[in-house]
């Protein structure tokens, strides 16, 4: 499959059929960094609502320097992998510290930065600043793999720098930014994922080698994730004159200094969830079981059993926050949803 053949026809079905997307109407280096480490494992409706808040509230790289850890976390609530948030902000420090609170145009550069691999910073590179760099994700390696039938795995760091060096040969160099979107934006829309790819829709389905040998369902290939593991957990949702009690996650690890409701790993029996209360100093005045939930992480699934507490007084150990409060202010990780919307619902808000 020789790539050259894809440029022009791309380019002319990008113009015609690109969505518009809030990054998209003004693509400063910034909104092109921003959106792209929200993309990260996210789909595009979920992050538009986030990209447009956050950029309204930090809307260049000083202010994401300068953003308290809870601000900037409680922008980010929602969205998961909270890693994310904080390499930006420790990128945002080193830009103001060494270019003047800039992204620098080089793309080794950019790779330097906390939390930019080679994928976000080709996608800064080319759109941002119109170079010939690829951004190669999982919709780039799906597209590549099907106009090849390749049958390598897409996983594999090596099938990733290839289709890279192969790509830069042939991007055009007055339109870097409409090629690498138009490559990103055939595999988000056409060239599906997970499910029969819209052949008849493509602009490339005639030089597509897959599409000609039929084995376009069968591609890519790679590698099976590793089983997730389940942890099971218990929930306290404790209420208090009028406060529920929170307390903060290790600084370090899974949800690192986010806010959550008091916990215990493993599902506990009705004796141990009065024995744990008992050794956190509170007396309970009812203890009712909630609905159990599920979260899901990339590595682990919570399977969570909670429990709706009425204590006689707040005590310390924990902090004490209105449900406004919490729901407002403290950035409470979306796999605790279930127990959000029942003190939502608790508080009387619909």
């Amino acid at each position: 499959m020789e790539f050259e053949k894809i440029v022009e026809p791309l380019l002319r079905w990008y113009e015609k059929n690109a969505r518009q997307l809030p990054w998209r109407d003004d693509p400063t280096p910034y909104r092109v960094w921003i959106s792209e480490i929200m993309l990260q494992q996210t789909r595009v409706e979920a992050v538009k609502p986030y990209f447009e808040r956050f950029v309204r509230e930090l809307p260049n790289v000083k202010a994401l320097a300068e953003v308290p850890d809870e601000k900037l976390l409680k922008l980010w609530e929602g969205l998961g992998y909270y890693s994310r948030a904080r390499s930006l902000k420790k990128a945002a420090i080193l830009l103001m510290e060494r270019f003047g609170g800039e992204l620098p145009t080089d793309v080794e550069q950019l790779r330097k930065l906390p939390g930019i691999g080679d994928y976000t910073a080709g996608s800064i590179a080319s759109i941002a600043f119109g170079l010939p760099e690829p951004a190669v994700d999982g919709n780039v390696l799906r597209v590549a793999a099907r106009l090849q039938n390749s049958r390598e795995d897409i996983t594999q760091p090596a099938v990733k720098k290839e289709l890279r060096e192969r790509l830069k040969k042939v991007y055009p160099k007055e339109q870097a930014s409409a090629f690498t979107q138009s490559l990103m934006e055939l595999g988000a829309t056409v060239c599906l994922p997970n499910g029969e790819p819209l052949c008849g829709e493509c602009p490339l389905a005639e030089l597509c080698e897959a599409h000609r040998a039929g084995t376009q369902n069968e591609l890519p290939v790679k590698a099976a994730k590793p089983k997730r593991r389940v942890e099971n957990r218990t929930v306290f949702l404790i209420l208090s004159n009028g406060t529920a009690a929170l307390r903060r996650r290790p600084e370090t690890g899974l949800l690192a200094g986010m806010w959550e409701f008091p916990c215990q790993k493993g599902t506990l029996t009705p004796e141990q969830v009065e024995k744990t209360l008992a050794e956190w100093g509170i007396k309970a005045e009812t203890i009712e079981p909630l609905p159990a939930a599920k979260h899901i992480f990339s590595h682990v699934e919570w399977h969570m059993t909670g429990y709706l507490v009425k204590a006689e007084k707040p005590v310390l150990g924990f902090v004490w926050a209105s449900p406004e409060e919490v729901l407002g202010d403290y950035p409470v990780p979306s796999a605790y949803r279930a127990y959000l919307k029942i003190l939502r619902h608790l508080a009387g808000e619909k």
